[in-house]
C-alpha cells in the first residue's frame, strides 16, 4: 500500500472514530474490539477498494467480508434505536 494511500485510509478511520470517541468513557489500551473499530474497519474497506488497493482475485473476498460487516452493523444499529 503506497504511502498516500495508507495516510488516506488513517485519515478515515480517524473520522469514523471522532464521533464514538467523544461518547465512550476512557478505557484502556488493550485487545478490546467495539463498534466503533467497526464503522472504523468499514470505512477502511471502503476507501482502499475505491482506491484500488486491492488485486482482482482478492475482491470476492474482501466485498463478502465487507457485506457481512455491514449487515452486523445495521443489525446492531437497528437494536440500538
Amino acid at each position: 500500500m503506497s504511502e498516500e494511500l495508507a495516510s488516506a485510509v488513517a485519515e478515515e478511520a480517524a473520522k469514523a472514530q471522532q464521533p464514538a470517541a467523544a461518547q465512550q468513557a476512557p478505557q484502556q489500551q488493550g485487545t478490546d474490539l467495539n463498534i466503533s473499530d467497526l464503522v472504523a474497519l468499514k470505512s477502511i474497506l471502503e476507501v482502499a477498494s475505491q482506491r484500488g488497493a486491492f488485486k482482482a482475485n482478492e475482491l470476492e473476498a474482501v466485498g463478502r467480508t465487507f457485506n457481512k460487516l455491514n449487515a452486523f452493523l445495521e443489525s446492531v444499529a437497528k437494536k440500538e434505536a
